[in-house]
């Protein structure tokens, strides 16, 4: 198990320079991937997240997609 400052710290990073268009989806889904275990209430979120961000999605809107892996992300680091 990590520390839960430095996974707030990288989510709210990784969130915002996706949004700003300086991350590729990618990189961004392979960081929530490679994930551990969290203590609760972060836990279930990071689950949460590497569930929606497990499959490819290639089929998806790139914005409905990109809007729904922000809010992933900020689920991660926001209470």
């Amino acid at each position: 198990m990590k520390k839960v400052e430095d996974l707030i710290t990288s989510a709210r990073t990784m969130h915002d320079r996706y949004a700003a268009g300086r991350m590729e989806r990618d990189i961004v889904r392979k960081w929530v991937l490679g994930l551990g275990s969290y203590p609760e209430p972060h836990g279930k979120r990071v689950q949460e997240a590497a569930s929606w961000f497990k499959p490819l999605r290639d089929d998806a809107d790139p914005v409905e997609l990109k809007a729904a892996d922000l809010a992933k992300l900020q689920a991660i680091y926001q209470p």
